[in-house]
């Protein structure tokens, strides 16, 4: 049996994409799977899958120094056939596996090197120095990896000249994990916001929106600010009275919140690393068959428009964004029929089974590769 482990120095456990659809769905398919994390609730078996803790550290240098160390010495203890990395500060653990010989997959959820351009905390001379420095590392490293997988399209082009053995597994949603059947009637006067809570994700202009609503909605957020400085900000302004924070929910919660809401909001802003992004969240959106008020980015558009299953605003205007709440609650028949649009697209396209297939075929082809000289 073919022993595989995924390794992670800063996801959760269950996390959605490493978790919940990857090692569960490797593991159903004959695999070995052990999940090696570093969030110190101990060693596990779940669902077909063997978790490793190697304990938390406090503090991001700690993590990216020691947490990465400790989960190298137990990727190594594991002998392995195949790792399969999900953090790019383990790309240098990567390369120190390929040189034991060990085959490594890298899994590039995001192009870090677009998101650099917008860290916040950095000047404009750093964010391009890093931006490029990083860059060129992942192209070395990556182009020595046996395989990488990618979450979108454009990463998936990034990598493909680097590395010919390169897959695209979108983290479209299953389906089956959703609620669609409730009935509007029954739905609260809520819209909701699910994920990390930041400035470029558009909270401020969220908090703005809800203060010029001539509708009763109110807006129902599950998930963690990323700075408590932020959230102190929105918390004084004067559309947060309309605002319910849930902080981070587990996945049962996540539905309940979706259930109750009749839409949901994607209104990151018009960054690099946005613009060409596939927010998990829009299509949890639509297999929960309730509209979605998404930015007004090309891609997003095509989706939502082609899909007929929502509204596209401006996501720095928080006028656009009330204004499209406000015809969502007026118009309760259109968000139902956006709504189920949204489900049947899902059903039809953006869902993990079909992910799920490629991820195997890729599998497959690595663990076929080792034995052959034939690449992926």
């Amino acid at each position: 049996m073919c022993r595989i482990a995924h390794l992670t120095s800063v996801h959760r456990r269950n996390d959605t994409r490493i978790f919940l659809k990857q090692c569960r769905t490797l593991a159903a398919h004959g695999y070995a799977v052990t999940l090696v994390v570093a969030d110190g609730q101990g060693d596990a078996f779940r669902d077909g899958v063997a978790i490793v803790d190697v304990g938390s550290s406090a503090g991001r240098l700690q993590r990216m120094v020691g947490t990465t160390a400790r989960v190298f010495a137990r990727a190594v203890a594991l002998d392995a056939d195949v790792y399969h990395l999900h953090d790019p500060e383990l790309i240098p653990a990567g390369l120190r596996l390929k040189r034991l010989g060990k085959t490594v997959i890298f899994d590039a959820h995001e192009d870090v090197s677009a998101q650099l351009l917008s860290k916040p905390y950095l000047g404009p001379l750093s964010r391009r120095a890093l931006s490029t420095a990083f860059g060129l590392y992942q192209r070395f490293a990556c182009a020595r990896f046996d395989g990488i997988v990618a979450a979108t399209p454009l990463i998936r082009d990034k990598f493909l000249p680097i590395n010919a053995c390169t897959v695209e597994v979108a983290n479209y949603p299953m389906p089956a994990e959703f609620d669609a059947t409730a009935r509007w009637a029954d739905k609260a006067d809520e819209v909701c916001y699910v994920g990390g809570i930041e400035a470029i994700r558009g909270i401020r202009e969220l908090v703005r929106a809800c203060a010029l609503l001539h509708s009763p909605a109110r807006l129902s957020l599950a998930g963690q600010f990323s700075e408590p400085a932020l959230e102190a900000e929105v918390r004084s302004y004067p559309g947060w009275q309309r605002v319910d924070a849930h902080g981070m929910l587990e996945r049962a919660g996540v539905r309940q919140v979706m259930t109750r809401a009749i839409a949901g909001l994607v209104t990151l802003h018009p960054v690099v690393n946005y613009l060409d992004s596939m927010p998990v969240k829009m299509f949890e959106y639509m297999a929960s068959g309730i509209p979605v008020i998404a930015s007004r980015f090309p891609l997003f558009r095509d989706i939502v428009e082609g899909a007929r299953c929502g509204l596209c605003v401006d996501p720095n205007d928080p006028r656009e964004i009330a204004a499209a709440i406000d015809f969502l609650m007026a118009n309760p028949g259109i968000a139902r029929t956006m709504g189920a649009n949204g489900r049947k697209a899902v059903l039809e396209k953006y869902n993990w089974p079909a992910q799920a297939a490629r991820l195997t075929d890729f599998y497959g082809a690595i663990t076929h590769a080792k034995q052959t000289v034939a690449p992926c």
